[in-house]
């Protein structure tokens, strides 16, 4: 029996051409009528291929043979994910797609505005000649900076060679071996910022990147530098840039917005160049999404193919707690090992009936190690996106005779510099419904529970330390609500676990570990 493919989208027809010439799809593809509309006269509908069109739970309910929906490129925030869960309706993206499309654009903002393409263009045809009004510069030889190396940021960086520039990044998951292949010097956040003449943007917007770009930041950026934002609109605190920008002369190119649609913008008084998200507004690009598109569709129904899915099912028999788990297991060890230090192996063990889920549970491991990465993708694509970043993922097989149960230990190893590695250790399981992490390096026993805001310490034991360290959290006006202060195997180190009122900065973890002497100290939010 033949299924139906709707398409109510302008997407490049190589998509209904594949589907057509595969010989088990009809196709109908509309982009000139509303989709409730075609959804109302498609109801045999098997699936459903869209690009920023909204598939909600109206649209699903007028669809009641619909089982595959396909997102046209990487964003889904337009669909309906949890309904069509509950509706046993697999939604799939294609990320990667549009990745050239927005490198290029990130160029193509660089060069208008280095050259004043934009005004130039609009004197020359009102028939002036204002050649002196027009002096611009070069992109050859500047430092570039670029903020995220994720698909997009490394084709920035390939695009750049011809342009012999120097090219800085920022990536706290990215190896210096795989940087060195691309041709980039990794540094801290802030020496980008202050040594680049272009600055890039190619970071997720979440909970720890709203705001990432502030004044802080921007302050430390030379006078006359670019930002380009062709990211997310949330990652840049505006009235920051707005502020900084007057200050300093600084140039901001600009394609992301809160909202894609019509109506005045919140940067229009600070961007230098706007245009309307046309990152991924390239024939190519659509050509890419929809061969993508039809590709995964028979894939999935010939093979089984299942890498894109974006809300895909717990697997049968795993408790969705364990997921959980790893991923927080997982963040916390990152915290522990430096969030910034460069990552060179994972490894990890999943004790007793876990042992089954090892390759599920590897999806949160490597989210919870990178915001880039997204946790509806599967195990081969976490694992590919690790070696991607130069970083070796092993699964230990896990030795039950030692009585674990159902736990999960993450080890992760770190480049300290040219000859050193540092390793840090964590164990955790679920009692009653509760995570818990029950050994952390050499201390066990610990059984606390990773939740809210936690700072940790370790330090070489001696009387006072955790008197010290409470008067130093009640100074800053932090109130400790729960402490674990256990001694290693040797008896010889301490480790301080404080749950506490609010996020503990980093400024202040610094002054109170400088204050103890501590070994290591890491603060982390659950």
């Amino acid at each position: 029996m033949m299924k139906k493919v709707l398409i109510p989208t302008k997407l490049n027809p190589v998509a209904k051409e594949l589907l057509e010439d595969n010989g088990n799809y009809t196709v109908v593809q509309d982009d000139s009528a509303d989709l409730a509309a075609l959804a109302a006269q498609n109801p045999d509908t098997y699936a459903l291929f869209v690009r920023s069109e909204k598939v909600t739970a109206d649209i699903i309910d007028a669809l009641p043979s619909l089982k595959v929906v396909i997102r046209a490129g990487a964003g889904y925030n337009t669909i309906d994910t949890k309904y069509a869960r509950s509706k046993k309706i697999d939604v799939m993206n294609t990320p990667g797609a549009n990745a050239n499309a927005v490198a290029e654009e990130v160029i193509a903002l660089m060069l208008a505005d280095a050259r004043h393409i934009v005004p130039a263009d609009t004197s020359a045809r009102a028939g002036k000649w204002e050649k002196k009004n027009f002096m611009g510069r070069e992109v050859t030889g500047k430092t570039i900076g670029i903020v995220g190396l994720g698909a997009i940021g490394r084709l920035v960086a390939k695009r750049l060679r011809g342009f012999e520039v120097k090219v800085l990044a920022f990536d706290p998951i990215l190896s210096e071996e795989a940087a060195e292949r691309l041709g980039v010097k990794l540094v801290a956040l802030t020496d980008l910022f202050a040594q680049s003449d272009y600055v890039s943007l190619h970071i997720p917007e979440n909970e720890h990147t709203r705001g990432l770009i502030n004044k802080d930041l921007l302050g430390k950026m030379k006078t006359g530098a670019t930002i380009v934002n062709c990211a997310r609109a949330g990652v840049i605190n505006e009235d920051d840039l707005r502020t900084l920008k007057a200050e300093k002369g600084l140039r901001f190119l600009n394609d992301v917005y809160s909202k894609d649609a019509e109506g005045d913008k919140t940067v229009a008084d600070i961007a230098d160049i706007m245009v309307p998200h046309l990152g991924a507004s390239t024939q190519e690009a659509n050509f890419n999404a929809a061969t993508r598109s039809a590709e995964q569709l028979i894939d999935f129904d010939e093979k089984g193919v299942t890498s894109y899915i974006v809300n895909r099912d717990i697997p049968e028999g795993l408790d969705e707690t364990y997921a959980d788990l790893a991923f927080t297991i997982a963040k916390l060890t990152r915290a522990m090992i430096g969030t910034k230090t460069q990552l060179s192996k994972v490894e990890t063990s999943f004790y007793g009936e876990l042992s089954q889920f090892s390759n599920w549970l590897a999806v949160p491991v490597v989210c919870a190690l990178s915001e880039e990465f997204d946790r509806s993708m599967d195990d081969k694509a976490a694992i590919s996106y690790l070696k991607e970043m130069g970083i070796d993922y092993d699964t230990r097989e896990a030795d039950d005779s030692k009585g674990y149960g159902n736990t999960i230990t993450v080890d992760l190893v770190a480049r300290v510099d040219e000859e050193s590695l540092k390793r840090i250790s964590v164990r955790g399981t679920v009692a009653e419904g509760n995570l818990m992490i029950s050994r952390i390096g050499g201390f066990n026993g610990l059984y606390f529970e990773p939740k809210g805001h936690l700072a940790l310490f370790t330090y070489c034991d001696r009387p006072g330390v955790l008197s010290e360290i409470a008067g130093a959290m009640a100074t800053e006006g932090i109130n400790i609500d729960d402490v674990r202060n256990p001694h290693d195997e040797s008896g010889e180190r301490s480790i301080a676990i404080l749950k506490v009122s609010e996020p503990v900065s980093d400024k202040v973890l610094a002054k109170i570990a400088s204050k103890i002497d501590a070994i290591s100290s890491c603060a982390v939010s659950f």
